[in-house]
């Protein structure tokens, strides 16, 4: 029996994703919840409807198609019942406006082969290759593994972004099908990490001890969000952080800057998936939120090289 696995989303041509030309395949479920997500479609495990009341032309035909009685017009508004969605799908299928989508679809790995390898030349071309994203996609251990193997079997590149969150034998059990490793470390003080993500990060950052001892390539990513970590004091100690990792990797305590296959990167926030959490009725508490300008991106990593680290942002 093929294995299966919940897939959000595969988008083609990724730039931002690792080395080259890629295609990053995202995978649902995660189990932190960061107030500011940019893939709140993937939190969740299960398949679930987004419902885009903006682009709803009342046409009333995914009323006599749902079979659970979720969609009701009350004088020409759309009121969807998310509590009566079974996530049968049969809405979708009538809805020719786009109003009404599925988020997610169990897809066999054989199928993501098929969308993955049809940009094979360009991942040859551009040193490119495959990611798996999410979500969080090593909670999806054999799927993940299975699609990594069949990638490595190509000779394509593969890499993992990771939040960490998670036991390391899940890690632990991609490592041998995965060029790259793309982490996050988005606090390292564990009552801010809680107040911001819903849990400590204990975990993460063992994980982070633990990846970088295996000799992987790293990237480790902190997404810089405005009144969460976006001061001199919460980059400098991640900073440290990954110097560290550095010099115990290369024995290097010296503060000498080292290649040792680890670099950092800062990614700025951005208000994008706006729309996202109230097509799935969550709550967007970043609303308020601006996003850093170019200027604060710059001085923050020159704070990080500053440590030693090689840093980018983007």
């Amino acid at each position: 029996m093929s294995t299966t696995g919940a897939v959000f989303n595969i988008q083609r041509f990724s730039i931002h994703d690792g080395p080259g030309i890629r295609t990053t395949v995202f995978l649902k479920g995660c189990a932190l919840s960061c107030f500011w997500c940019h893939n709140p479609e993937g939190r969740r495990t299960s398949l679930e409807l987004q419902f885009f009341p903006d682009r709803c032309t009342a046409c009333r035909a995914c009323v006599d198609a749902c079979p659970t009685s979720a969609h009701e017009f009350v004088e020409d508004v759309h009121v969807f019942h998310r509590e009566r969605c079974g996530s049968t799908g049969a809405c979708v299928d009538t809805c020719f406006s786009g109003a009404l989508q599925m988020n997610g679809e169990i897809m066999s790995v054989e199928r993501v082969m098929e969308e993955v390898l049809r940009d094979a030349p360009f991942y040859e071309s551009s040193g490119g290759g495959v990611t798996l994203s999410g979500g969080e996609p090593s909670l999806s251990t054999e799927f993940a593994f299975a699609i990594l193997d069949q990638c490595t079997n190509r000779n394509l590149h593969t890499a993992i972004e990771t939040c960490g969150e998670c036991p390391w034998e899940f890690l632990e059990r991609l490592l041998p099908v995965t060029d790259l490793v793309m982490m996050d470390i988005k606090l390292i003080d564990p009552g801010h990490h809680r107040e911001a993500t819903g849990k400590t990060n204990e975990r993460v950052l063992d994980n982070a001890r633990r990846m970088a001892r295996t000799g992987k390539p790293m990237i480790f990513r902190t997404p810089l969000v405005p009144t969460v970590n976006d001061t001199p004091e919460a980059i400098g100690q991640i900073a440290s952080f990954v110097r560290s990792l550095i010099d115990e990797r290369t024995g290097n305590g010296s503060g000498n800057s080292v290649d040792a296959g680890i670099s950092y990167e800062l990614l700025a926030f951005h208000k994008l998936a706006a729309d996202k959490y109230r097509s799935l009725d969550m709550e967007y508490r970043a609303e308020a939120i601006h996003p850093p300008s170019r200027e604060q991106m710059q001085q923050f990593v020159a704070l990080a090289s500053s440590y030693g680290v090689p840093t980018t942002f983007r």
